[in-house]
């Protein structure tokens, strides 16, 4: 479970999204100001910042510094200003990444997870039922042999992995590859690439027992 520090001095904000992150599996730690952030990120181990360039203590900036200079710990910035100064600074003094206000909590996720693949923080390992990938080398392999995914079976076998226990609806995977194939991924698209995911890892593809229908709801991968 990765654990992100979030500095933010909006408390609708800091309770939303932690609820939102909570309910995706991440534990969540927050500061309301600089000096608050810097004092946890030097007594406590966290995975990613996720942090306000505009506070009422301090800013961003600072928090960023330290996260950097103090643990290399991946940050992203949550701002309000879109202007590009702000956006070349924050990048220039090693954010990973920014996201501009107001944003979409499924956004947001997305760029935690992308940062944190990138960062590679802890295993890069997945493993369930006889299922391997290594996401650092993007190889996945079933009983001990390697089996060669497209790009978009690749990304959907990671958005199960990284659901693990969790019903996905059709909508929700939908969105997570979106950004692999774009207008051309759809409702029929996607059944026919779940089709070929359990063809290529299911024991017997006809009554898959990897990737389940939960009917009515979607899809779920592990208990």
């Amino acid at each position: 479970m990765a654990r992100i520090l979030l500095v933010e001095d909006d408390k609708s904000i800091v309770n939303n999204l932690t609820e939102y992150l909570e309910d995706e599996g991440f534990d969540i730690d927050s500061a309301e100001g600089q000096d608050q952030a810097i004092r946890k990120i030097k007594s406590n181990k966290y995975d990613l910042i996720l942090v306000d360039i505009s506070l009422k203590d301090g800013n961003g900036y600072a928090v960023c510094a330290a996260a950097r200079e103090i643990a290399q710990i991946p940050v992203i910035f949550l701002t309000a200003s879109a202007d590009e100064f702000s956006i070349i600074t924050g990048l220039d003094m090693g954010a990973d990444d920014y996201v501009s206000k107001p944003f979409r909590p499924r956004e947001l996720l997305s760029r935690i997870k992308s940062v944190l693949r990138r960062s590679n923080k802890g295993s890069t390992i997945i493993e369930l039922d006889g299922i391997i990938v290594d996401s650092a080398k993007g190889t996945v392999y079933k009983n001990g042999g390697e089996i060669f995914l497209s790009a978009l079976e690749y990304r959907l076998l990671l958005v199960f992995l990284n659901n693990k226990g969790v019903v996905l609806s059709r909508d929700r995977l939908l969105e997570e590859i979106y950004d692999i194939a774009g207008e051309f991924v759809n409702d029929n698209t996607l059944t026919v690439y779940v089709k070929r995911l359990r063809d290529k890892i299911e024991d017997d593809p006809q009554n898959p027992t990897f990737i389940k229908t939960v009917r009515g709801l979607g899809y779920k991968v592990g208990d």
